[in-house]
């Protein structure tokens, strides 16, 4: 889209023309030599807000003549406009892989952490949400998200001079953020509505570039609104539940109605959390309006093209809303689409018939998509254990919740150095592709470079957290006296340990803490010292993570301590760029399986960094003795009073006799070896498989791509084929209770198993089910299970059929039970269809 030439623009002079192109396409929060180019330009202000738009608004017309006239200038922003244009005309991974295939996704997330240029994140799920869109665009993946411009975003942290959190909220002002008003073809700001009691809200539409891909944020700050529905997108999870669904019904139904009003063609809706799941009813709703079909239709054909992430490691963190503000906010839109209220709230209920029972927005998102995923193994399958209730007598390792496990964007996270280090040896097309030979050219890269790159990596970091450290003291208001010290805080030369995270409970921020004195003895070591690093915030009601982040701020003011402890304010992208990129260890210790997947050290992995977490999340499918270090057993203990403790004393045991020794163990020439071979190890194998590159393929082309031919199967042809699937479905409700089994008898044949079992099937047809046996996991993490063929009965009983399987016998008999399940082409059994019936023994 054109900048218009009065939006906060000075006149560029002749030859910077490119500035324009570039200053508004957050490809440049990626790319090494933006960084450089922005730099030359404001070295100052690019160091401390790192936005080019705002660069460009408040640079002189005279520096930029002086930019004009400078010839090495120019040639410098020449190469970087001609690298860029070619980096978006260059075919890409999709269309070479997948050049038969037209796909359009929109990836709806109520946070998106793109750059600190654009602040609209809290944590992970954020950051997670503005890596997908740039792997997207790297790959050609043709996305669109959909989000909320806040007014204030997410809390600011300050330490006071007690060493204590206290928040604070900025304004978020659109002019000095890299984003632009979308206009219609008329010129107008576009804007769509959503209704809510007696009014409508009024959102306009905001853009941002991000190379191939766009975000598209819905705003309620319309003069036109009133004051208190203005500030519906005034902060990201803020207010009580009467603002969390006030902002979920903007995300769902606002998004989707932008998306109509953007005329944008959507084959798959990826909704990053439940937060987005009003978007299942109001694309369902479109659908009505255009093939005039009722909403049971409606949602089942846009179902299959509806793909949910789910985030949350325990039932207790879902939205859930009560009936009563449900009521007062969408019973008219219910009405609508012609459910009524008591429709609506079992779409997000476990028990239709519990009045009581509050509106679940997870159960709406996994009743309105065909595919459910978690964020990593162990996730998905604790995610199976808390949906387990929504498909009741059907095993755990049935319920449909699959898995792709996170990653991260790694040309976001790595250095300069880095960059080069891996450009070097891989190319500078690495992550464009499949990946296919990343492992095997990075560990060419001698143990000379990697080592003398770690150094330099640290040796930046320290002076980045100095000059931090001293900026975080001097607004707390403390002595001269403690900002000298800060200056001579931490050394370059030793062992550097990195811990940011969430400061809450189950994180267990203070693990290290357990034993304050041991921890003191281990970090000033005379002769193998170690420094810490620590960054985190706390939600403003988390009091116990509040006082965790004061346990630290008092340890860190130990006289003893001061040197080689750092608590930096503030966790933000920019800072968790400069710990990622100059640690030499990332520690994280949450409690198991509460970790859903853990991103925070993926981001080590592509400079050099190691890691030594609990075996937890992401890291439990990573680690091997030759990449890192492991905390736990591999187990779950949640009722174990003691398991802190001895993880404590587990992890303080491996940091004493592994890592520090493994660290400063140097050969003749000053190199560890043992630690560069892991680093060498980590680097090669583990950050191909845990880049966004990989996960956003993984996604294409297990996910999306399926979601999308059997989306288009069930609205064509006036959505025939998905009549018949609803008309199959009553059937099922009506006849399942006439379904019984008759006499199940096994034999032996030449070594096999013959089971046959009869099964009366009532007034229900006998091809709307299969019968099958079913045999628990034995040697292998799956199930056992066989379809039996089906036979007619010769009896003169009508609506009886006997059934029949040939089984190798491998294991005893009774290990198989036949049950009865729903059956039909292209059905998605159990998320659409969860009857199930055993045969009794």
């Amino acid at each position: 889209m054109p900048i218009p030439a009065n939006y906060f623009l000075p006149s560029v002079p002749e030859g910077l023309d490119g500035l324009s192109e570039l200053v508004l396409d957050l490809r440049w929060s990626w790319n090494h030599e933006a960084d450089r180019l922005w730099q030359q330009i404001a070295p100052e202000l690019w160091a401390r807000t790192g936005n080019p738009w705002l660069i460009l608004q408040n640079i002189s017309t005279a520096r930029l003549n002086v930019l004009a006239a400078d010839p090495v200038f120019r040639k410098m922003l020449g190469d970087y406009v001609a690298s860029y244009r070619d980096a978006m005309e260059k075919p890409s991974w999709f269309q070479q892989a997948h050049a038969e295939s037209s796909l359009t996704v929109a990836y709806f997330s109520m946070e998106f952490g793109l750059s600190e240029a654009l602040p609209l994140y809290s944590g992970g799920l954020g950051i997670l949400a503005g890596d997908y869109m740039k792997t997207a665009s790297d790959l050609g993946v043709a996305a669109v998200g959909m989000g909320l411009l806040y007014q204030q975003g997410y809390f600011r942290q300050v330490l006071d001079i007690t060493g204590s959190q206290a928040e604070f909220y900025p304004y978020n002002d659109p002019g000095q953020l890299p984003i632009m008003p979308v206009r219609d073809k008329d010129g107008e700001w576009l804007a769509v509505e959503v209704d809510f009691p007696g009014r409508h809200i009024r959102l306009r539409a905001w853009q941002a570039n991000i190379g191939r891909t766009r975000l598209y944020l819905l705003d309620s700050n319309d003069p036109r609104n009133s004051p208190a529905d203005r500030g519906v997108t005034s902060e990201l999870y803020s207010g009580g539940p009467d603002m969390r669904l006030h902002q979920e019904i903007v995300l769902g139904i606002g998004g989707w109605r932008l998306l109509q009003a953007l005329g944008i063609d959507v084959d798959v809706c990826h909704l990053n959390e439940g937060h987005a799941a009003f978007v299942v009813l109001e694309r369902a709703r479109a659908l009505m309006a255009t093939n005039k079909c009722d909403f049971d239709v409606a949602l089942a054909a846009t179902r299959v093209g509806n793909v949910f992430t789910t985030h949350t490691p325990v039932g207790a963190g879902f939205d859930r809303f009560p009936p009563s503000l449900m009521q007062r906010y969408l019973g008219s839109y219910a009405d609508e689409i012609g459910i009524g209220l008591d429709g609506l709230l079992t779409l997000g209920r476990q028990k239709a018939t519990d009045a009581q029972e509050p509106f679940n927005m997870s159960y709406l998102a996994i009743r309105g998509s065909g595919s459910v995923n978690g964020v990593s193994r162990i996730h998905a399958e604790v995610s199976r254990r808390i949906f387990q209730n929504l498909f009741p007598r059907i095993p755990q390792w049935e319920v449909p919740v699959t898995h792709v496990t996170n990653g991260v964007h790694m040309p976001s996270w790595d250095s300069s150095a880095a960059d080069d280090i891996w450009s070097n040896a891989c190319g500078k097309e690495r992550w464009l592709g499949d990946l296919r030979s990343v492992e095997e050219d990075l560990k060419k890269v001698s143990d000379e470079q990697l080592w003398e790159f770690r150094n330099q990596a640290r040796q930046r970091l320290i002076d980045y957290a100095r000059d931090r450290l001293v900026w975080q003291l001097a607004t707390a208001g403390v002595s001269e006296g403690e900002i000298s010290q800060a200056k001579q805080v931490l050394d370059p030369n030793i062992l550097t340990i990195g811990f940011a995270r969430r400061f809450t409970g189950y994180k267990r921020p203070n693990l290290l803490l357990h034993n304050e004195e041991r921890l003191a003895r281990f970090l000033c070591h005379p002769q193998r010292p170690v420094q810490l690093i620590i960054a985190g915030k706390a939600h403003p009601r988390d009091e116990e993570g509040k006082a965790m982040i004061k346990s630290w701020s008092d340890f860190v003011r130990r006289p003893d301590i001061r040197a080689h402890v750092a608590f930096l304010a503030d966790y933000d992208m920019s800072l968790a760029e400069h710990l990622v990129q100059g640690v030499d260890l990332w520690i994280n210790t949450p409690r198991r399986p509460w970790e859903a997947c853990g991103t925070s050290g993926m981001k080590v992995l592509v400079n050099g960094g190691l890691n030594l977490s609990e075996l937890d999340g992401w890291w439990a499918e990573a680690y091997h003795p030759e990449v890192g270090w492991a905390v736990g057993d591999g187990r779950e203990h949640p009722d174990d009073p003691g398991l802190d403790a001895r993880e404590a004393e587990q992890l303080y045991k491996l940091l004493e006799e592994e890592v520090v020794p493994c660290f400063y163990n140097r050969n003749g020439n000053g190199i560890p070896e043992a630690w560069v071979a892991r680093m060498r190890a980590s680097m090669a194998e583990l950050t191909p498989g845990f880049s966004t590159n990989r996960m956003v393929r993984e996604y294409v082309e297990r996910l999306y791509l399926p979601a999308s031919r059997l989306y288009h199967s069930r609205i064509s042809d006036g959505a025939r084929q998905t009549s018949l699937l609803c008309r199959w479905h009553e059937e099922l409700g009506k006849h399942w209770a006439d379904l019984h089994f008759g006499e199940l008898h096994v034999q032996q044949e030449n070594g096999d198993y013959v089971f046959t079992v009869q099964l009366h099937v009532g007034e229900l047809d006998p091809d709307a089910v299969k019968v099958e046996l079913y045999a628990e996991p034995s040697n292998s993490r799956e199930p056992e299970i066989h379809t039996m063929e089906q036979h007619k009965v010769s009896t003169g009983d009508l609506n009886s059929y006997q059934y029949s399987a040939h089984l190798p016998a491998h294991r005893p008999a009774s290990d198989y039970t036949p049950r009865v399940i729903p059956n039909f082409d292209g059905a998605l059994v159990p998320l659409e269809a969860r009857q199930i019936l055993w045969y009794e023994h």
